[in-house]
């Protein structure tokens, strides 16, 4: 069983300072909230940027201002901008985040609408082949995130048609999302069970389903996705850093016997190239 990759996903685009005080916006932030979660045990840092009152931007300039101030302290930490960006963005304004100098290792690929608590996640499949087409153009792997398990026999098509990056294909199955996949592990089983051979795989689990279902990937092999993005508290009522978020997955993990991924460890298993 690989090594175990923790992703930090430290402040997505709609948590907000009065549900969490630590909830990053300005370019400080958001570096304090990435080194407090690598230092605790993350390999990646997956980004989504804010301006600083908090309104959520796919702008390239802010996206390469956070990306450079992150690496000043975290050189070898591996980046994950977010094409996702936030609900009603359009597809050239989310694509911004894969334009920044240098073109980051990986990046989101989503794979399909879905329901998004009240609003509609608009994913049409020529925004997608859009998307496919230019990480393939650029060089830089997706990250498949899938909400509905329809979204995997999806991106599988696109894969096989040249649409989108083949072998070896990373996903990571956001489960929990009001209105789309409940976060169960026979879920969880069923979509794994579906990947190609030699592929990786991440679990999200949302709210209060984040270190269940984190468990149950430590478990399985399968690797995890924590952070403010997706879930605002330690336990029941408790606020904590993105920090503290990746602290308790290093603690399950030890009790379950899953040494923790390096970044460099986790290109490899990725396969990224190795940082210069």
């Amino acid at each position: 069983m690989d090594k175990l990759i923790i992703t930090a996903a430290i402040c997505g685009a709609e948590v907000t300072k009065e549900q969490n005080p630590n909830v990053p916006y300005t370019v400080e932030e958001i570096v304090r909230e990435a080194k407090s979660a690598v230092d605790a045990g993350a390999a990646i840092v997956h980004l989504h940027v804010r301006w600083d009152d908090g309104t959520p931007t796919q702008d390239r300039g802010r996206f390469q201002e956070c990306e450079e101030a992150i690496l000043k302290v975290c050189p070898n930490v591996i980046l994950i901008p977010s094409t996702g960006g936030a609900v009603g963005m359009t597809p050239d304004e989310r694509l911004q985040s894969t334009d920044t100098n240098p073109l980051p290792e990986m990046a989101t690929l989503d794979c399909g609408t879905c329901n998004f608590g009240d609003e509609i996640f608009d994913n049409t499949m020529p925004t997608m082949r859009a998307f496919g087409k230019r990480m393939m153009e650029r060089g830089i792997k997706p990250e498949y995130e899938c909400f509905e398990m329809g979204h995997l026999d999806t991106i599988l098509n696109m894969a096989k048609k040249g649409q989108a990056p083949g072998a070896p294909m990373q996903f990571n199955f956001v489960l929990g999302v009001p209105g789309c996949t409940p976060a169960t592990v026979a879920n969880l089983c069923w979509l794994v069970n579906g990947i190609p051979a030699g592929s990786t795989w991440t679990v999200t689990g949302v709210g209060r389903h984040a270190f269940p279902m984190a468990a149950a990937a430590i478990a399985m092999g399968g690797n995890v996705r924590v952070g403010f993005e997706d879930n605002l508290y330690l336990s029941k009522g408790v606020l904590q850093s993105n920090g503290e978020l990746v602290a308790k997955v290093v603690r399950i993990a030890n009790e379950l016997g899953r040494p923790i991924a390096t970044s460099d460890e986790a290109r490899e298993i990725l396969g990224l190239k190795p940082r210069k």
